[in-house]
């Protein structure tokens, strides 16, 4: 057996799904916490009543029957006060050892959710970088493209992408959304989902966006969904658009889908992106 292959290939597993690892942990720890802190209690109020009651045998009540480290406690609905207990501070120092496993399982519970939450928090900023040179690299590619065989070939090349994604989402397979926003057969990209609309109105929610765009710093592609009828979805919320990545802009292809009805493909020049909100 190849026993550094495995170590090697374990211990890449656990760095992979350290997030995963750690919130598991964090998530027992806290449960642990509970059972201990529990298992513990019977034995601290033991500990509060003998001391209570050493207390009790040591001081002298004063004129007003206090008792130093004690306080008074009605034993009926009319006040009448007919025995002691301790003092706050009194039964923390009596039994504060008795929860001294709970507090360090909960500390390092604790640890481990906080790890976990670093862990995936420098991975999505690492996600973040890699999607901007990504977006980047691929804005550059187009302009380039434009470039070198001009704009009517270049939409040539959109149209044929735009005609190949129709075909991996035939419409026999998906439901037609109806808005109540026009009558044209669309289809989002992104979502992958056919909705009846029009172009006009599209380019007026375009403009819409792109005022909100420019007073709020950054809209959601959700914003987009709901201005034309369709339901939120959770990718909706996560991706976007900011205003340092210039106004938002659709392009469209028209299409024939795979039953010969004519098709509105809506692409984006500008794609959404995931880090939206943390740009400025």
């Amino acid at each position: 057996m190849n026993i550094k292959g495995i170590a090697k290939t374990m211990g890449d597993a656990v760095i992979k799904h350290s997030p995963e690892i750690l919130t598991g942990i964090g998530i027992a720890g806290m449960l642990t916490t509970t059972v201990l802190a529990v298992m513990a209690t019977p034995e601290a109020l033991e500990l509060i009543d003998n001391r209570r009651d050493q207390l009790l045998k040591e001081r002298t009540p004063d004129k007003n029957e206090n008792i130093d480290g004690l306080v008074k406690v009605a034993d009926d609905k009319n006040g009448h006060f007919g025995h002691y207990k301790l003092a706050t501070k009194e039964a923390v120092k009596a039994a504060w050892k008795c929860y001294i496993p709970a507090a360090v399982t909960a500390t390092a519970s604790t640890a481990c959710l906080i790890g976990a939450s670093a862990v995936n928090n420098k991975r999505n900023a690492v996600l973040a970088t890699a999607y901007s040179l990504s977006e980047n690299a691929l804005k550059t590619y187009r302009e380039k493209v434009v470039e070198t065989v001009g704009e009517k070939k270049e939409q040539e090349i959109r149209d044929a992408v735009a005609k190949e994604q129709l075909q991996k989402n035939p419409i026999v397979n998906k439901e037609v959304i109806i808005t109540a926003k026009g009558e044209t057969l669309c289809f989002d990209t992104i979502s992958g989902r056919y909705f009846k609309c029009d172009i006009e109105q599209i380019r007026r929610t375009e403009a819409e966006l792109n005022r909100e765009l420019n007073s709020c710093m950054y809209v959601s592609l959700n914003e987009f969904y709901y201005k034309i009828g369709l339901r939120p979805t959770k990718l909706g919320d996560d991706l976007g658009w900011n205003v340092d990545n210039g106004p938002i802009t659709f392009s469209f292809s028209s299409q024939l889908s795979e039953d010969d009805t004519p098709c509105l493909v809506i692409d984006y020049d500008i794609a959404p992106r995931y880090d939206y909100r943390n740009l400025m």
